[in-house]
C-alpha cells in the first residue's frame, strides 16, 4: 500500500545529536541519550549510544572532492574510444569523474583496478570495467528518478564501496534457504542466529522475499476484527525480519519510521517512512535491473554459494547511519553522476 499521508519531521535533532556525541565520546563512560521526535506519549523515542555514534562517523571520512572542471568540448565520447556512459561530458569532467572513481573504489589500485596496464583503456578486457561502466549507470538511476529516497543529497561510488573494491555489505541467496533431505533437515530458514534479523529466530534471509522479489510487506491489520484472512504467522515473521533488518542497517528503533500506538497508520508515522517506502522499491529496481545483469560476468570467485552475483540491501549504503555517510552532500561535488549535461 502506497503511502496516504506525511507528518512532523525535526531534522534539527540529528545535528544536535551528533555534536553531543562527539563531545560525548570522549568520556570513559558516556550516558546514553534519548530523542523525543513525536507528540511526548506516543512512543516515538530514539536511544542513542554516543560512543557508537561517534565511531561510525569516524570511519565515514569523505576524499576530499578536486575543483570542477569546465564544460563544452570536446566531449567525453569524441574525445576517447568506447565511452558508453557518461560521454555526454566534457573531456576534461569525463577525466576527473574517472579520477574520483579510482579514489572511491581502488585507492591501492587505482587505474589498474579496470584498466590493464599495457592496454588501451578503450579495452574491455577486464570485466570490473564493465561492471563499473553498468555501476555509473545505476548511479545516474538513482540520482536522476529515486529522489523520492535520495533527494538531492545523491549518491556517489564511494556511498557504497567507500575505498574499497568490494561493498563491505552485499548479500547472495543463502543456501540453508534450500529444502534439503540432509541430515539436518529444512530449518524453514530460521532459528538461526543471523546478524542481519538481529540473531533472532526470525527468518534469516528477508533479503530474497522484499528487495529482490516484490512481496508484500504489510501483516497488521488496520481495523479492529477485520474481516476475510489476514497474513499468517509466517508472512508476519518475515516482515518482522525486514523491519529488523532495516532497524540495523539505520542504527535505529522502530520508532524512527512508526508511531507505536498505531504501527500501520501512516497519517500517525514519521516522514522517514515514507522515504523507506520508495527505499525498499529502488532496491528491488537495482537488484533486478542492474546488479543482475552484471552477475554472469562476474568471475566464481566473487559469486555466492548459489553461483549468483553480489546484491545490496540497506546496509550497503547506509551501514549503520540514519542517512549514508550522515547526510553527507555526495552529488553537490558531483552532479556529472546525474541524467544529462550538469549544470
Amino acid at each position: 500500500m502506497k503511502p496516504s499521508g506525511q507528518t512532523r519531521d525535526s531534522p534539527k535533532w540529528i545535528l544536535a545529536l551528533l555534536g553531543a556525541g562527539l563531545v560525548l565520546a570522549g568520556c570513559e563512560r558516556s550516558p546514553m541519550t534519548s530523542v523525543q521526535r513525536g507528540y511526548r506519549g506516543d512512543g516515538q523515542v530514539q536511544i542513542i549510544n554516543p560512543r557508537m555514534l561517534a565511531a561510525k562517523y569516524e570511519r565515514m571520512s569523505i576524499p576530499e572532492a578536486s575543483p570542477p572542471a569546465e564544460g563544452g568540448e570536446p566531449k567525453a565520447s569524441a574525445a576517447f574510444k568506447n565511452v558508453q556512459v557518461l560521454g555526454d561530458l566534457s573531456a576534461g569532467q569525463f577525466t576527473r569523474v574517472m579520477v574520483a572513481m579510482a579514489s572511491w573504489i581502488a585507492p591501492e589500485q587505482s587505474c589498474g583496478y579496470c584498466h590493464k596496464a599495457g592496454e588501451d583503456f578503450s579495452s574491455d578486457s577486464l570485466y570490473t570495467k564493465v561492471v563499473a561502466r553498468r555501476m555509473l549507470q545505476m548511479t545516474r538511476r538513482i540520482n536522476s528518478h529515486w529522489q523520492a529516497h535520495v533527494g538531492s543529497t545523491g549518491v556517489t561510488c564511494f556511498t557504497c564501496h567507500r575505498g574499497q573494491p568490494v561493498p563491505a555489505n552485499i548479500w547472495f541467496g543463502n543456501p540453508l534457504s534450500q529444502p534439503s533431505n540432509g541430515y539436518a533437515g529444512w530449518k524453514n530458514q530460521q532459528n538461526i542466529p543471523a546478524m542481519q534479523v538481529g540473531l533472532t529466530s526470525l527468518p534469516f534471509d528477508p533479503f530474497t522475499p522484499f528487495l529482490q522479489q516484490s512481496g508484500q510487506v504489510r501483516v497488521e491489520a488496520t481495523q479492529a476484527l477485520p474481516g476475510g484472512p489476514g497474513a499468517s504467522i509466517q508472512q508476519t515473521e518475515w516482515t518482522y525480519a525486514l523491519m529488523m533488518h532495516i532497524s540495523k542497517a539505520l542504527g535505529v528503533n522502530c520508532t524512527y519510521c512508526h508511531n507505536s500506538r498505531q504501527f500501520a497508520s501512516w497519517d500517525q508515522s514519521s516522514p522517514p517512512r515514507v522515504t523507506a517506502w520508495y527505499g525498499i522499491r529502488m532496491v528491488r529496481e537495482l537488484n533486478n535491473d542492474y546488479l543482475a545483469s552484471v552477475a554472469p560476468v562476474f568471475p566464481p570467485n566473487r559469486l555466492g554459494p548459489l553461483g549468483d552475483g553480489p546484491k545490496l540491501n540497506c546496509a550497503t549504503c547506509h551501514d549503520g547511519a540514519y542517512k549514508p555517510l550522515y547526510g553527507a552532500k555526495m552529488l553537490k561535488d558531483f552532479p556529472e553522476l546525474a541524467d544529462g549535461p550538469p549544470p
